[in-house]
């Protein structure tokens, strides 16, 4: 695949002239629904084999060669250059299908009410060809041991279709909230976690779940050897039920990082008994804080360098937002809460109100600024192709076992282009 920012003057004709496919191809892969209004700085995903490299200020030959696997005499050979040749800035290469690595991926998918709506049907159906787990969220734990499940209608017959297994996602929710009352029970009372553990594994195996994946947040600090110990008494039951354990991890960047959502995560003792671990690399921009990038390339970086460092890599799943913010200014502490938007819904905003689209190279995110009717001003930061590749490099480079998204229901197509060019996916 090869991604395309839009510049002034370019249309979709010219864009598929310029990289050898048709302009039906592009509009269909990136699901355009205005294909003669494109936007300035929107990034496209071109369906082409291989791609197209632009020799950039400071890049030879050997150095473009080794950031895509290739030798310097390879990369010369299929450009039919010779390998002495000064590269000159703006010179195009073309740049070979790499070799795709199998990964693990999963997305949470978010019922509300008491049946699955149609548009999450849609979307499940549509994407588990993509995924190894599909992670409908949450069944909440009682305090009595029991679990309350989440709608799931016909989302089993829609994973087995697809070969793709699902996670039964337990939380300590209550009432809308991660409860550390909760959290602390479950964790402390022993006849609690007995019933618990029998519900979790009747219910995994009347239901057919293949891993068992506890996301426990806002627990006390005091709880967090309390929690270690839970997840060795889980793993023994579970591993004898023959069911995976996994579990969902606050962002930390070292083991003495404070605050309710972090210290009761004990990032190396999960590593140690856990089949996989997901990180929730996101959420630094979120609904009720100021305006920024949501996953920042920066910032997930420090995330993953730190969990390598306590963890094996091959357990751990990069979490990933598909959405983005609309968030209305000035900014106010405690006022107006941002509006999720998916990735399609940012460009069609800054099209409508014939706004370019930037993009924070250290964040590595688009964004964009706006006047809405009334006069108010508004900031948005959301997912792109580029900031999704991003974070597939990032996958590459640790050699992490794959990605986990967060959630299923907002439309993205390029992520899902993207995925399928960079790896393949496992299917249990």
């Amino acid at each position: 695949m090869q991604i395309h920012v839009v510049k002034q003057g370019d249309t979709i004709f010219n864009i598929a002239n310029t990289y050898g496919t048709t302009s039906n191809a592009i509009i269909d892969a990136n699901e355009l629904d205005t294909p003669n209004q494109l936007v300035i700085g929107q990034a496209l995903v071109i369906p082409i084999i291989g791609q197209f490299y632009t020799v950039q200020p400071g890049d030879n030959l050997y150095t473009i060669a080794q950031r895509f696997g290739l030798s310097p005499e390879e990369l010369a050979g299929i450009n039919n250059i010779p390998e002495t040749m000064n590269l000159s800035v703006g010179l195009r290469l073309y740049i070979p299908q790499q070799p795709r690595r199998e990964i693990t991926s999963n997305a949470y998918i978010e019922p509300y009410g008491t049946t699955v709506s149609e548009a999450l049907v849609n979307a499940a159906t549509k994407h588990t060809p993509n995924l190894t787990y599909l992670a409908p969220f949450s069944f909440h734990v009682n305090r009595d041991g029991t679990l309350q499940p989440p709608p799931l209608d016909n989302l089993r017959q829609i994973a087995n279709n697809n070969n793709t297994a699902l996670m039964l996602v337990v939380t300590n929710l209550e009432e809308g909230a991660f409860s550390q009352e909760l959290g602390h029970i479950i964790l402390t009372v022993q006849a609690v976690q007995n019933k618990l553990l029998d519900s979790i594994v009747n219910t995994a195996q009347n239901l057919g779940f293949r891993d068992v994946h506890f996301d426990f947040e806002f627990l006390p600090a005091d709880d967090r050897d309390a929690y270690t110990a839970f997840l060795r008494k889980a793993k023994q039951r579970l591993s004898q039920a023959g069911l995976l354990i996994s579990t969902a991890l606050a962002p930390k960047t070292s083991g003495t990082q404070v605050g309710q959502w972090y210290e009761a995560h004990d990032y190396q003792a999960h590593g140690e008994i856990v089949d996989f671990v997901v990180l929730m690399t996101y959420e630094w921009g979120y609904s009720g804080g100021p305006p920024m990038a949501v996953s920042p390339i920066d910032q997930v970086r420090r995330v993953v360098e730190y969990a390598t460092s306590v963890m094996p890599a091959n357990k751990i799943l990069l979490g990933q937002n598909l959405y983005g913010y609309d968030w209305t200014l000035p900014f106010v502490p405690g006022g107006q809460y941002a509006r999720a938007i998916s990735p399609q819904q940012a460009i069609r905003i800054a099209r409508e109100h014939h706004v370019a689209i930037q993009f924070n190279t250290t964040s590595q995110a688009p964004f964009f600024q706006y006047t809405d009717a009334q006069g108010k001003q508004h900031e948005v930061w959301f997912e792109d192709a580029r900031s999704i590749q991003a974070k597939f490099d990032l996958i590459k480079e640790f050699n992490l076992r794959g990605i986990s998204y967060w959630k299923l229901g907002l439309a993205f197509p390029q992520n899902w282009l993207l995925l399928r060019s960079n790896f393949t996916i496992k299917k249990l």
